[in-house]
């Protein structure tokens, strides 16, 4: 057996195997999700795949063929404390918080996790875009990686705006000065991440960054704003999705129904979900919540309108059976809302969303707007016209219709493979 895995072979069932993958991502779970459905696809192709992070990471990992390692040094009360920054990204003061709160997962990551791979045999790593740690890593460790893109492209071009701002799209001089201009904040802000991050680049010794074989990612192309400074490694894509959803449980005729979100890290604005249910009820419609846990029973039961409330929904099966969607722009809810053919009323709150949004409204698949003192009458006169106005649908319809020729997680896992076992 010991000569068998030596050769690259799998003790299991005597085949070749492809390696031992690494996956380097955010601890959360709208990265840790796509991101196993790939695992999944990635161990069909000959694959061992170990997602390393703090211990506390291990909750969503729901992928049985996905391995977890933690780190190890305990790090429960940094792991609180970096989600707690999450869940109020807004505001100067809480933006420098998140910023510091990231930086020191990244170096988190750098003490520990080289250690670990090379205690596991990893001869691969697939660094999640949002996370710099992974590329260094795989650096240090002379190993090769791939990129995965769970949200938007996270490229600097000045002719499209940051991905973290709500700005349109603007092909002109004024868009290209304005783009830049925020680059050089965003470059400004993020400077605590990048101070770890070069401070670690000189310690080890490391030279220019040649870049990753491939990156991945589950955007479409048509959801993104026009590029022509992409790498050539980069790779557009459609949402990496199991398929097997149970059955939503949703009444059959009625008033039509409005998913609503937040996600899973906002999902405890109980004022935001009470305005949602009560915008759905003044349209003669049923909004159909789903909080991630954020909300009380009691508060469950207070909401407005006769919603049907849950903590999870089979968000994908949901979807299909409604005639829009409030959401808060998580770009794996709004992914799904999209290969739905549903239109959008996006209500921004920090991350990406606000960019996120943006393109959906220059698509014409929705409506923004801020959810910061959003009355019910104002969701509900936006609501109302994204469901009456056929164009928001059928522009919905159009980005579903690339999803659909789209070749998912198990396209992503061909190329992740074929770049990685590569002799370049």
């Amino acid at each position: 057996m010991l000569n068998a895995m030596r050769n690259g072979a799998s003790p299991e069932h005597g085949l070749p195997t492809a390696g031992h993958l690494a996956i380097i991502t955010a601890p959360l779970a709208g990265h840790v999700n796509p991101v196993q459905v790939l695992a999944k696809e990635l161990n069909a192709r000959g694959w061992s795949v170990s997602l390393v992070h703090v211990a506390a990471a291990r909750r969503f990992v729901t992928e049985p063929t996905l391995r977890f390692s933690a780190l190890p040094c305990g790090a429960g009360d940094m792991f609180d404390a970096y989600v707690e920054t999450l869940v109020q990204p807004t505001g100067p003061i809480r933006l420098n918080r998140m910023i510091r709160a990231s930086a020191a997962m990244t170096g988190r990551l750098l003490d520990e996790a080289p250690t670990v791979l090379e205690r596991i045999g990893v001869t691969a790593v697939l660094a999640d875009a949002v996370e710099p740690a992974g590329p260094l890593i795989a650096r240090k460790l002379q190993l090769p990686y791939a990129v995965a893109t769970t949200g938007l492209p996270l490229f600097g071009e000045a002719g499209v705006p940051p991905p973290f701002l709500g700005w349109r799209y603007r092909p002109d001089r004024w868009g290209a000065f304005r783009n830049r201009g925020g680059y050089a904040v965003t470059d400004l802000l993020m400077r605590p991440i990048a101070r770890v991050l070069e401070t670690r680049r000189r310690q080890w010794g490391l030279a220019e960054d040649c870049g990753p074989r491939v990156q991945v990612a589950q955007c479409p192309r048509g959801l993104d704003y026009p590029r022509c400074a992409l790498p050539s490694t980069f790779r557009y894509g459609s949402p990496w999705r199991s398929g097997d959803q149970e059955d939503p449980d949703l009444p059959r005729g009625g008033p039509p129904l409005v998913f609503c979100s937040l996600g899973t890290l906002q999902g405890s604005h109980r004022a935001l979900f009470a305005t949602m249910a009560q915008a759905c009820a003044a349209i003669g419609a049923r909004a159909v919540i789903g909080h991630g846990g954020g909300l009380s029973r009691e508060e469950e039961a207070a909401l407005p309108g006769d919603p049907l409330v849950r903590a999870f929904w089979p968000q994908a099966a949901v979807l299909r059976r409604c005639s829009a969607a409030v959401l808060h722009g998580g770009f794996n809810t709004v992914l799904d809302a999209l290969a739905a053919g549903v239109p959008i009323v996006a209500l921004p709150i920090g991350f990406e969303q606000p960019a996120t949004a943006a393109r959906i409204v220059r698509v014409g698949a929705g409506r923004m707007i801020s959810p910061r003192r959003l009355r019910p009458r104002t969701l509900a006169s936006a609501l109302q016209e994204v469901i009456d106005r056929p164009g928001y649908a059928q522009a919905a319809r159009v980005i579903a219709a690339e999803i659909a020729a789209g070749t998912g997680a198990a396209g992503a896992a061909d190329a992740i493979t074929a770049a990685l076992t590569s002799s370049a």
